[in-house]
């Protein structure tokens, strides 16, 4: 078999694929390095918000334990205020965002580049959280005050005694009445069936 004068040329062994893998890490360590740098901005961020709040959660009274308080870890910190609600930096790691989750999904309560009405919008919704716990308190307080409910229920006691008395009575005498009635029926049929008898013992006599 006679060779067809094609020169073939072989593929250079210089392009490896651990140099490719060796490039790709590279760049992921890179990426990785962005989102670091990203999350350690915005946890620094919030934990110069949660300063700046240290004086507010410091007179949240001991009883109340509803609140957090703290700043979390993640690939997004956050700092939550509550069991719903937590501030969180915007994409362009500059923004403060304070949300809440409700029934209809999350809204936005408070959002500004600069901490201070951020701040004061987060103290309002603690004071809110107070106060509303303070009223729930005192409500169930109340409510629960021995002998305000046992006056309208003795006040309602001899009514309905005497009341039971009458019904009882009623019923007696009804009774009595029957058993009356159900004599002189029979003592009627009585005489209709003996009638005869009655008028031959006195035509003897």
């Amino acid at each position: 078999m006679q060779d067809s004068g094609e020169k073939i040329t072989p593929i250079e062994p210089s392009r490896k694929l651990a140099d490719a893998i060796r490039d790709v890490k590279n760049a992921f360590a890179d990426r990785d390095d962005v989102v670091v740098d990203m999350r350690e901005a915005h946890r620094m961020r919030l934990e110069l918000l949660a300063s700046e709040l240290a004086p507010v959660f410091a007179d949240v009274p001991t009883d109340i334990d509803s609140f957090d308080f703290a700043v979390s870890s993640g690939l997004q910190p956050r700092m939550w205020i509550d069991a719903v609600s937590h501030v969180a930096m915007g994409r362009d790691r500059r923004t403060y965002r304070f949300l809440k989750d409700t029934r209809i999904g999350r809204v936005v309560l408070a959002e500004s580049t600069d901490m201070k009405p951020v701040a004061d919008a987060v103290t309002r919704y603690v004071a809110e959280r107070v106060v509303e716990r303070q009223r729930m308190m005192e409500g169930a307080v109340e409510s629960a005050a021995p002998g305000l409910h046992r006056a309208a229920v003795q006040e309602a006691e001899p009514p309905l005694r005497s009341e039971a008395r009458r019904n009882g009575w009623t019923t007696f005498f009804a009774g009595l009445g029957l058993i009356a009635a159900g004599a002189l029926v029979g003592l009627a049929v009585s005489l209709v069936l003996f009638w005869d008898r009655i008028v031959q013992m006195k035509i003897s006599f």
